[in-house]
This record gives C-alpha cells, structure tokens and sequence, in this order.
C-alpha cells in the first residue's frame, strides 16, 4: 500500500545546477533509493524550524524524484499550504 505523500516531484534532475551552485551526475544518489531523508527549506540546515518534514527518494535515469510529507510545525504546514 502506496503511503500518501503531500505532493510529489523531483528534487534534482541530472546535469542541471542545483540554486546550491552544484551539479547532480546520474546515479549521485542510487544508494539514496528507497530511503526517507528531512525536507529542509533551501538546504539551511543550520535551524530546526527549518525541517518542514521529509521526502522519499527515488533514483531515476533523469534524476532524483521525491515523494514529500510536510510535518505539523508551523513552518511545515506554511509550507503546505504554500504547495497547495
């Protein structure tokens, strides 16, 4: 049984510059598959408030796509309702 998720879409597609100034290769994050990691507001990790909740990845041939579920924080439902 499939878990709802808040909304769906890819987190990084291959080749392309990131708003971090990186460039993702195909298969940067195959050991990543499958696993359940915290969705932060643009990659500032240096604040709790900014965990909204978390995404499942999946690697795909064109990228990385991620199935996210906003938390109850203030911030994360924000968030939420921001997507929506």
């Amino acid at each position: 049984m499939m878990k709802k998720y808040d909304f769906s879409g890819y987190a990084t597609k291959n080749g392309i510059k990131c708003t971090d100034g990186r460039i993702i290769q195909q298969d940067a994050f195959k050991d990543n598959h499958g696993t359940v990691v915290p969705l932060v507001w643009q990659h500032l990790h240096n604040e709790p408030g900014n965990v909204l909740g978390h995404m499942m990845l999946e690697n795909r041939a064109d990228g990385v796509y991620g199935y996210g579920l906003f938390n109850n924080t203030p911030a994360g439902q924000n968030a939420k309702m921001l997507v929506q």
